[in-house]
């Protein structure tokens, strides 16, 4: 008969009962359920842990998307900043000097100004018809001042030719920098103006050819009234020349002084 010590006996017997423990509580913990112990109860649900998750997910997402939403705005508003600007350059001073100096040309017309009225009153006067009953003395004198109408309107045509001339090369500047502004322009509101600008060096360069071709045709009309003048002068003489009048009279002549 073997005999076992009892303090050995009860060693091997909690160690038995030690390892006999997990497996009985592998059912309890594997269980999707619950898990107990001694002090409380923790209860897992996988389902709601899910629809937490998701909810998470979708609250992130509706955060993002605000984000992006608050982003758009903001670019916009920048975007409209800057198509509101205003263009930093104005040519309009210098646009209006040079219609201005344009325009001070065309009052310093000389004789017959650029007025209807005055028009009228000088053509009948010195371009109109030609009176037999006129003294030499009376058509040398109209028609020196017909030449100096004609001298006078060539001079002023070539006036506003140099002034038009002197304006191409501010043109040219204004063009140029008014271009660079344009392409430079960080809205639309700047493009425009500048666009605008240019229309408006476009128009005085338009003012300018309109001077030009008005000056130009006063002086050709000129010419061309004086020539028709001269003409009619010159039948009205022939005709004077030709017209039989009277004879030599015979008069007293005096000679050297009194003749005492």
């Amino acid at each position: 008969m073997i005999r076992i010590p009892i303090a050995r006996f009860a060693r091997r017997s909690t160690v038995a009962f030690a390892l006999a423990v997990p497996v009985a509580l592998v059912p309890i913990a594997s269980s999707p359920a619950h898990a107990q112990f001694g002090f409380g109860r923790i209860v897992y649900d996988p389902t709601n842990y899910a629809q937490n998750v998701l909810t998470a997910a979708r609250t992130l997402e509706q955060i993002n998307n605000q984000i992006t939403s608050l982003q758009n705005e903001a670019q916009m508003l920048i975007n409209q900043a800057r198509n509101l600007a205003s263009l930093p350059y104005s040519a309009l001073q210098h646009l209006q000097q040079n219609v201005q100096r344009t325009q001070q040309l065309l009052g310093q017309a000389q004789n017959i100004a650029f007025e209807v009225g005055q028009i009228d009153q000088a053509f009948e006067q010195q371009y109109g018809q030609i009176s037999l009953s006129a003294t030499d003395q009376q058509l040398i004198a109209d028609a020196r001042t017909r030449w100096g109408n004609t001298v006078g309107g060539l001079q002023d045509a070539m006036r506003v030719q140099a002034g038009v001339v002197g304006n191409i090369d501010t043109n040219r500047a204004e063009m140029a920098t008014l271009v660079g502004q344009s392409q430079n322009a960080s809205g639309a509101l700047q493009a425009t103006q500048a666009g605008n600008q240019l229309l408006a060096l476009q128009s005085q360069q338009l003012s300018d050819l309109v001077a030009l071709l008005s000056a130009n045709g006063r002086s050709e009309a000129l010419i061309e009234a004086e020539r028709a003048t001269a003409a009619e002068q010159g039948r009205v003489q022939r005709e004077r020349f030709l017209t039989p009048g009277s004879g030599y009279q015979p008069g007293n002549a005096q000679m050297f002084g009194s003749g005492n």
